[in-house]
């Protein structure tokens, strides 16, 4: 039905324009098109994915609805996602530059595009991922459910009524991948088993999934509720226990890489274009980083020296490691320590950035069952009425080191991810799309960039930050084709990755892991980093001593996480508009005289 529905909007769109359309100028032609597309690309991904927006800052209207699935809505949403594709590529983007509706047209193309190259990946038949897969996503949306009023209430019971038959449709679909040759690797697997089993260990009343319950005072709903995630939801959690134990682990591959799954390569590359959203060769981005890993060597050498008056990089990063003193001695001390940081880099910012935006971040622990299972530190947008909420790990405090906690926070926070999502939250007129929708190339590209940006502002109070940070960068674009693409195994990626000295061996293993069941996503970071510093670089060559850095983050931010090849576009037509604006001034002044 919604397919039909597309299609008659696209005849609508593309063949027949309203008698007001066609008194529009060629632009706003082209960009009315673009909004009404955006409108119904953006009504439809709230339709089929309504979870997103308890994570996006997006208001629902309804609070009933759970993702559908079933083969049948995955194969559906192929072919409307290939019409959407072709109607979008029809329209005039040269007409759009500098317009709002040029970002809503970047974001949409790029979304259709990436989910166009994971098609062959065939994603939902090993939908297994320790990294933030749905059996830790919905517990969170449990919390995050509406129930203030009577309606909301009777919306939430008619959502988690549904997701017992959810759980059991991936388990269907699992199953289906298995006989079709698709499947995650064991050790992935093995640590989903071990976070759904610390999920099920959790009390009744203290469980994620008992929250709407318990925050209601509306003692006959909190009742079914809670019997809802008893009866029902908890016996659901315990058949995809069963199931991954039995079943699905004896009969998992082995290969960490992708190619062994069917098209893998096909598989690689798409996944590597969607997070990237560059378009290079996973030898290309092996290449790169390589490049990359050598230069940041030789700077971490200089600092070495100029630290320990040590010279030898595996000799530098063993001194960090033995540092007693880097590490903490408690849970509770990481914690404080983060949030002091966070705090810290937050008063800094406005010399560094025209817009700061007041928007309040918080510094939280994961849930117990989630610790230990190798999942990262990480941000959660805030929505305008809860502030952003930084994700820590405090598995093994006496493991972790106080220079790599400061480079995170700086990574995740100000000047990171937090700052870079409120800023794109200030942008007049935004389509809502904008805010449901996230590229790693230049949302990780930038909190990279931060790293080194952090250092340039001189936040980093430890004598580790700064040389952890440049020992660590551009490895993710080795190591993740070496697994990919050139079978690197788990023994050689750990020792690759281990050189940086930032991890402990466990750290080194889940983020194997984390590669394995996430193919390209860890090149993003730094493939989006260099490419920031390339246009930073363009930047100040063009405008010289005019170049304002505050003005150049303006630049790279003011539209929101847009994929890399069209921040190029934003960022270089600014540099343009800079250049005649001092040419303007100067020819002013040349008269004058």
């Amino acid at each position: 039905m919604l397919l039909i529905a597309a299609l008659a909007c696209s005849t609508s769109l593309s063949a027949q324009p309203s008698p007001q359309a066609e008194e529009l100028s060629s632009p706003d032609r082209e960009a009315s098109k673009v909004s009404s597309l955006a409108q119904l690309y953006y009504k439809n991904m709230l339709r089929k994915e309504p979870e997103r927006a308890y994570f996006s800052g997006v208001t629902l209207d309804r609070h009933d609805q759970i993702y559908d699935n079933s083969p049948r809505a995955y194969t559906g949403s192929q072919s409307y996602e290939s019409w959407m594709l072709r109607e979008l590529q029809s329209f005039n983007q040269d007409l759009l530059v500098g317009r709002v509706e040029w970002i809503t047209y970047a974001y949409m193309l790029e979304d259709l595009v990436a989910r166009a190259a994971v098609r062959v990946c065939q994603p939902y038949l090993w939908n297994i991922n320790q990294m933030g897969g749905w059996h830790t996503m919905y517990p969170r949306i449990a919390e995050l459910q509406p129930v203030e009023n009577s309606i909301q209430r009777q919306q939430a019971m008619i959502r988690w009524k549904q997701f017992p038959a959810f759980i059991d449709m991936e388990i269907s679909n699992a199953t289906l991948g298995l006989q079709r040759g698709y499947s995650a690797p064991k050790s992935v697997v093995r640590r989903v088993i071990e976070q759904v089993e610390g999920l099920l260990a959790i009390p009744l009343d203290e469980s994620q999934l008992s929250s709407p319950a318990r925050r209601s005072d509306d003692v006959e709903f909190s009742a079914e509720f809670t019997a809802l995630v008893e009866n029902e939801i908890l016996p659901a959690y315990q058949r995809y226990l069963g199931f991954l134990q039995d079943e699905y682990l004896p009969n998992a591959r082995e290969a960490l890489s992708v190619l062994n799954n069917p098209k893998g390569r096909q598989c690689y590359e798409g996944s590597l274009r969607a997070y990237t959203t560059l378009d290079r060769s996973p030898e290309e981005v092996f290449e790169l980083g390589q490049q990359t890993v050598a230069a940041n060597i030789e700077q971490v050498q200089a600092l070495g020296m100029a630290t320990y008056g040590i010279s030898d990089f595996a000799e530098i990063m063993a001194r960090i490691d033995a540092d007693a003193a880097d590490k903490f001695s408690s849970a509770d001390e990481l914690l404080a320590f983060s949030r002091d940081t966070v705090t810290r880099a937050q008063g800094a910012m406005p010399e560094w950035f025209a817009t700061v935006p007041n928007v309040a971040a918080v510094v939280e622990p994961f849930p117990a069952f989630q610790e230990g299972t190798g999942v990262s530190a990480r941000y959660e947008p805030g929505d305008g009425t809860r502030p952003g909420t930084y994700r820590i790990p405090l598995f093994e405090p006496q493991e972790q080191s106080r220079g790599r906690a400061e480079t995170t926070a700086f990574h995740e926070v100000w000047p990171g991810h937090h700052l870079q999502v409120a800023i794109a939250q200030t942008i007049d007129n935004r389509h809502p799309l904008t805010d449901v929708l996230w590229f790693s190339g230049s949302g990780e590209g930038w909190a990279r960039y931060s790293e080194a940006l952090s250092a340039e502002i001189g936040l980093y109070q430890t004598e580790t930050g700064p040389i952890q940070r440049l020992a660590w960068p551009a490895r993710g674009m080795v190591v993740d084709p070496g697994i990919h693409i050139f079978d690197w195994s788990r023994e050689q990626a750990m020792e690759f990755m281990g050189q940086a000295g930032r991890m402990s061996d466990e750290q080194l293993s889940a983020m194997v892991d984390r590669i394995a069941i996430l193919p390209g996503q860890l090149t993003a970071y730094d493939s989006g980093g260099l490419e920031i510093m390339a246009l930073r670089a363009e930047a100040e060559t063009a405008l010289g001593e005019h170049f304002d850095i505050r003005k150049f983050h303006d630049a790279v931010l003011k539209s929101g996480t847009l994929p890399l090849m069209a921040l190029r576009i934003q960022v270089e037509s600014w540099i343009a508009a800079e250049q005649a604006e001092i040419a303007a001034m100067q020819a002013a002044e040349a008269a004058e005289e």
